[in-house]
């Protein structure tokens, strides 16, 4: 038994030579002096699989990258901590609102969570293939003067069919800004009663009702400590473009093949606010791992007892801890996987079961990724 799988050609795969080959057009057109593979994960509990895969192809890909073009390379971990902590819905108006993991468990028990649940992984990650990484978590993130100016640009557009991108079905973006009262931080999770009015290109303020303090306002500018939380998609379109906006690197979002059909919206909302094709971010999209009925393996629904963990599926992969060995072995499988997917387009370009991916782990290996 091989731990190559047996993948069937596609219309993306026949163009491309290599999986790389997916970025040259970005390194080709207009040469940076170097790259950034972007990797983003909601550090709501323990990591599953499907993270690990994302996150060591993050490195894998800066390797091969770094060896073909001799670029330097690095991996920003993007930790989001906005993710929901706390659900609960008001009974007098029946809207939902939550606390963050941000809100609710403040700023060094986030440090000691990213420490002790991701930051191994990264580390050995980084030493085995000696490509450099940077963690930043969205609360620091959305702290910057350049993600505040380009939220507060944007803001501009979102009068106009911008909105209808980030929002479908309603036509409203969702933005919430925790209530600020000391010991709070609850927000309206769909924003129904949020109202954002920009005062000058430097200022927008924020109104909003509290579950427990009532009506409350904000005000967002460059510099505030107004706290900036973006539904999905609207933060993925700030983010982004606010990477495109600096000179010199070439940020590559890395990201689940789960993100296709959402970025076709991030792309028409940057198209919207005139953006050409050209100027779109660049991305690569891992492989998914699914379930025999072909959906994503999803830890939440099968924690919830909403579905079964899958035939042959182990438990380590809805929590890495769990792994039979060590961190060393783990990263070790899980490079000589990333090798294997990424030595022919058609390997990556594609998801895979959770027991395929569970023997392509446990099979005999060689490691095929290029260090310096």
């Amino acid at each position: 038994m091989t731990s190559h799988p047996i993948s069937p050609n596609t219309v993306l795969a026949n163009a491309l030579n290599s999986t790389e080959d997916i970025l040259t057009p970005r390194l080709t057109t207009n040469p940076p002096d170097r790259v950034v593979f972007v990797v983003g994960t909601q550090i709501n509990g323990a990591p599953h699989l499907g993270t690990s895969l994302v996150q060591s192809l993050a490195f894998a890909s800066a390797a091969r990258i770094r060896q073909r073009f001799g670029l330097p390379v690095s991996v920003a971990f993007n930790a989001l901590d906005n993710a929901p902590y706390e659900i609960v819905t008001d009974p007098a108006t029946e809207h939902r609102y939550q606390r963050t993991y941000a809100q609710s468990l403040g700023e060094q028990a986030l440090v000691d969570l990213i420490d002790s649940l991701y930051r191994p992984l990264f580390a050995a990650l980084s030493e085995q293939l000696q490509v450099p990484y940077s963690i930043e978590t969205y609360s620091q993130q959305q702290a910057t003067e350049r993600f505040r100016h380009t939220w507060l640009h944007l803001l501009l557009h979102m009068d106009g069919p911008v909105r209808w991108w980030l929002a479908p079905s309603s036509g409203t973006p969702h933005l919430r800004v925790p209530c600020p009262a000391p010991g709070c931080g609850w927000a309206e999770k769909y924003a129904e009663r949020t109202r954002v009015h920009r005062t000058s290109p430097e200022q927008a303020d924020v109104r909003a009702v509290c579950l427990h303090h009532g009506p409350y306002e904000v005000t967002i500018t460059p510099a505030s400590t107004g706290y900036l939380d973006l539904a999905t998609l609207y933060r993925n379109l700030v983010k982004e473009l606010t990477a495109g906006s600096t000179h010199g690197p070439l940020s590559v979002m890395i990201k689940g093949s789960d993100w296709v059909f959402g970025s076709q919206l991030v792309d028409g909302a940057m198209q919207a606010i005139g953006l050409t094709p050209e100027q779109l971010p660049a991305r690569m999209f891992c492989p998914q791992v699914v379930t025999d009925t072909g959906a994503k393996l999803s830890k939440s629904l099968i924690r919830r007892g909403q579905t079964a963990l899958p035939e042959g599926a182990e438990p380590w992969m809805l929590d890495t801890r769990k792994w039979p060995g060590s961190l060393s072995e783990y990263v070790e499988r899980l490079l000589g996987l990333a090798g294997v997917l990424l030595s022919d387009p058609r390997h990556f370009f594609r998801s895979y079961s959770a027991a395929e991916i569970g023997r392509m782990m446990t099979a005999p290996q060689t490691r095929n990724l290029p260090t310096p």
